[in-house]
């Protein structure tokens, strides 16, 4: 499994920094490495191993799969659909995706403890577009925050993107709007194809239980499956809106 193009350039962590990073224990992410969830690391001088941003975002996901109650199997499953070549970021974005599965997540969070676990200090700009992608929200005290903590690091990630912040605002409207519209017509589907059907046929009691384990592990296949389909709509968009006349 590849871990990304954009390692070299990126930070270096040993196997206790990238697992404090991760917020894991250094025997789960040796455990990780050699069920080949993750790829080894480069090692340096002395023999020792280098992690890079793509292992901390591909960690990441794995602990988000998990979190979703699925087993390492089907995680195996899972990464082993991905491309290769998929940078940190991208992975970042699986993460958030499968993440939005979730029950809400937010939490209270001083300035100092989101600066700590953002791994830099923030700006106030900072704060403000962290706010506009829907990462954190302010409250009534000006040092507390509630924040996403599933959406964090990539939000962090992109805060050096050139983009204007009302260019993310207009993004982040077009994407609620249509993920909401998909999202709406898929349970629309899911409960006229799948779930009426299996109850009027009576054949499981329990069927209330079952349809809802149906739909836990259907949600991270129908999020691989959007994304898959959204990278491939937006690339053919953006060869086509560029393209020389």
């Amino acid at each position: 499994m590849g871990v990304g193009s954009d390692e070299e350039d990126g930070p270096s962590y040993t196997v206790d920094e990238l697992a404090a990073r991760a917020g894991v224990t250094v025997r789960t992410v040796r455990f990780y490495g050699t069920r080949g969830l993750l790829p080894p690391p480069v090692i340096g001088a002395r023999r020792v191993g280098h992690y890079g941003q793509g292992h901390l975002s591909r960690l990441a996901l794995i602990e988000e799969l998990q979190r979703q109650g699925m087993t390492l199997a089907a995680i195996e499953r899972y990464l082993e659909q991905l491309p290769p070549d998929l940078s940190a970021q991208d992975l970042a974005i699986h993460r958030a995706l499968v993440a939005s599965w979730a029950p809400e997540s937010a939490e209270s969070i001083t300035r100092q403890e989101l600066e700590r676990r953002a791994g830099r200090e923030l700006t106030e700009r900072d704060v403000e577009r962290l706010a506009a992608m829907g990462v954190l929200d302010r409250t009534t005290d000006a040092d507390t925050f509630r924040l996403d903590g599933a959406l964090l690091r990539l939000g962090v990630e992109l805060l050096d993107v050139p983009i204007e912040h009302e260019t993310i605002l207009a993004s982040r409207t077009v994407l609620l709007e249509h993920a909401r519209a998909a999202a709406q017509e898929l349970s629309r589907l899911f409960r006229d194809e799948v779930w009426s059907p299996y109850r009027e046929s009576g054949e499981d009691p329990d069927h209330l239980s079952a349809m809802r384990s149906l739909s836990a592990h259907m949600q991270p296949m129908v999020v691989q499956a959007l994304l898959t389909a959204f990278q491939r709509s937006l690339s053919e968009e953006l060869r086509t809106a560029f393209r020389r006349p």
